[in-house]
């Protein structure tokens, strides 16, 4: 099941790639961009809760999906960048077994524990 959704992963960053493609960047952006929403992290250095929502916010599908269509909507180009980025980037993580963080820590996912190699 784990490597199915490392699949299911990797599909998704296919399609964030096919997405960046499609807007007119040229492609250093997207290799410059794709480890931004990591800014996130940062959260961190006010504990374990403000890390987690941060974290979270910067690789939230849903919100990566909201801003791109925003932008597709109204046009604006940075809008639909923001949101690949933060789509392609979460899927990124997922695929290298790092989710949605809990209260407790940063190495505890909705993925499970990251280096925790049972399951």
């Amino acid at each position: 099941m784990k490597q199915l959704l490392k699949l299911e992963e990797l599909m998704m960053f296919a399609l964030g790639i096919y997405l960046f493609d499609q807007l007119e960047y040229a492609w250093w952006w997207f290799l410059v961009l794709v480890l931004a929403p990591d800014i996130g992290m940062l959260g961190y250095l006010f504990g374990n809760k403000v890390g987690a929502l941060a974290y979270n916010l910067f690789h939230h599908k849903g919100l990566a999906v909201l801003i791109y269509l925003v932008g597709s909507y109204t046009g604006l180009a940075t809008c639909q960048l923001v949101g690949v980025i933060l789509f392609s980037h979460a899927s990124m993580d997922r695929i290298l077994g790092y989710g949605l963080k809990y209260d407790q820590g940063f190495k505890y996912t909705h993925l499970g524990e990251i280096g925790n190699n049972n399951g």
